[in-house]
């Protein structure tokens, strides 16, 4: 393999920075110093949990060394860093994660002073979703912009926090579930590329063909959702997670979770009469739960109201458990659990 020049990776204010921070200085001919963000002949990525990892690893190909935050079988907004993953997000040279939800994740970011430092949710629109979700409810107007520090936009995400009074969880109303929409996700996708093709433009046309792959397989998936869910008999279902808001006005379902974004929450008393009715007028036939978290409120919440379960995966992370190997086969997956569960032809 050849050495590539290091210096090529990474701007040289970023160069300037780490010397200033104490960290080792670099010279011309190194690949070895953990502050260059290199490793070997890649580039060394730090992604916050799956949805970031899948874009980095698909984007960035051979090129790069991807490290996860969060491990497989972690629920990913309980995450909590230890020191060595906080230092080991400081020698990266590429950082990809999703501003609003891991709380811990975002502070380590924040201190961490890495040049390529990309939030995902400035590559498209977030928007406001409550446990109620259909074709009618945008939050925020695009801040569309591919910049990546990823830092201008967010406070506009986090203005509005109107909606329907249940739980909204992170970011003050602003849903983060970007991924769940694979049309959203492509846009992020974009963004992320144009970004490694900045971070390190030696190897920038494999980032753009790796891209336009990558969009191109999104797009084909969003074909998929939308003549699967065309003529469904009921476009109401429910979930213990409402992480599929993106998803139900994507393809003009709607979403009727037990509570909010945080999928731990034990919903009311009221909250579980409510779905009871709604399930009765239209017409839902199951209680969908999720692999990272308990079943219980969806087994609880079905036996009495004589609904069915099943499983629809919000990709926060794979496991042995995920219906599929990654997240094009566990889209596809939650394609046919939703099929079944409306009816769909």
């Amino acid at each position: 393999m050849t050495v590539m020049n290091v210096r090529r990776l990474i701007p040289t204010t970023a160069v300037a920075g780490a010397v200033a921070l104490g960290l080792t200085a670099l010279s011309a001919c190194s690949t070895s110093d953990a502050a260059d963000g290199s490793n070997g002949d890649k580039l060394k990525v730090t992604a916050s949990f799956y949805p970031m990892q899948f874009l980095a690893e698909k984007i960035g190909g051979e090129h790069v060394a991807v490290t996860s935050l969060t491990k497989p079988g972690v629920e990913p907004h309980d995450l909590e860093l230890t020191p060595r993953q906080i230092g080991s997000i400081s020698e990266s040279g590429y950082v990809l994660y999703l501003k609003g939800i891991q709380p811990a994740v975002d502070d380590a970011i924040l201190q961490s002073g890495v040049q390529n430092t990309v939030d995902a949710a400035t590559l498209t629109t977030l928007e406001n979703h409550g446990s109620e979700v259909s074709g009618h409810d945008h939050g925020h107007e695009g801040e569309e912009h591919a910049d990546e520090h990823g830092h201008e936009g967010e406070e506009a995400h986090e203005e509005h926090s109107e909606g329907d009074g249940h739980n909204h969880g992170e970011e003050g109303g602003a849903d983060p579930h970007i991924w769940l929409d694979p049309v959203k996700y492509a846009e992020v996708a974009k963004g992320v590329g144009k970004s490694l093709e900045k971070a390190d433009p030696d190897h920038a046309a494999d980032y753009k063909k790796n891209t336009d792959a990558l969009v191109a397989e999104l797009g084909e998936l969003n074909t998929a959702y939308e003549t699967g869910l065309k003529n469904p008999a009921t476009k109401t279902f429910i979930t213990t997670h409402s992480a599929f808001g993106y998803l139900a006005e994507r393809y003009g379902l709607t979403q009727q979770g037990i509570a909010g974004i945080d999928p731990e929450a034990e919903p009311s008393p009221a909250r579980i009469q409510e779905i009871h009715t709604i399930a009765e007028k239209e017409k839902a036939t199951t209680v969908f739960f999720e692999t990272l978290a308990s079943d219980r409120t969806a087994k609880t919440l079905a036996k009495d109201t004589g609904l069915k379960t099943g499983v629809l995966d919000p990709l926060e992370g794979i496991t042995d458990k995920s219906q599929g190997a990654d997240y094009i086969e566990v889209m596809e997956s939650n394609l046919a659990a939703l099929q079944k569960a409306l009816g769909a032809k």
